[in-house]
């Protein structure tokens, strides 16, 4: 998506540590007007999939989640990372790394939210090493839900979490595809 390559260009900046900070418009600070576009764009991906839910990891998935979802006029289920008071204890469970944070996390989701009939999206901002969206894979294998396919608003090539992926048959979509970057050097795309 020659759009958010621009984006990323214009506000995102590289950290040392291979962190590219793009919280002015993906994950802190959000977009609306561009993320709708984002969404629509996911939507052209996998429109013929018979899509009935998309599933995120919380928090920075979760407004690309529900702006993709209007598309497809279905709902949005989003792992919680944190067992909190009013999640029962029927939930399916994985364990989850995040990049950004490099700590894990036993992410869940309600039995009740997640079925065998599903047929699932599962959306994030980044795809880096892969583990989010291995853990989100899990809770739909556990659920006997059908994943149609994955997909990230920025993937890092080189950390081959995407390929890793695509190498087990999963449908993975990535709307900018970093082939690397750094504070010296810059970002170069795919």
């Amino acid at each position: 998506m020659k759009l958010l390559e621009q984006k990323i260009m214009a506000e995102g900046k590289v950290y040392p540590g291979d962190v590219l900070k793009v919280s002015s418009f993906l994950n802190h600070k959000l977009d609306v007007d561009f993320l709708c576009q984002v969404g629509e764009e996911f939507y052209q991906l996998f429109k013929d999939c018979d899509v009935n839910k998309i599933l995120t990891i919380e928090a920075s998935g979760i407004g690309v989640a529900c702006l993709t979802a209007h598309f497809f006029h279905c709902p949005v289920l989003f792992a919680k990372k944190a067992k909190t008071t009013n999640l029962s204890d029927n939930v399916y469970s994985a364990k989850a790394h995040s990049y950004t944070h490099n700590t894990d996390s036993i992410i869940r989701v309600d039995k009740d939210y997640l079925a065998a009939s599903d047929r699932v999206l599962i959306l994030d901002d980044f795809l880096a090493n892969g583990a989010a969206l291995t853990a989100l894979i899990e809770l739909c294998n556990q659920a006997g839900a059908t994943v149609v396919g994955c997909g990230a608003v920025i993937e890092k090539v080189y950390q081959n979490g995407g390929n890793r992926l695509r190498a087990k048959g999963i449908r993975v979509e990535s709307l900018a595809r970093i082939a690397s970057m750094s504070p010296e050097d810059g970002i170069k795309f795919c």
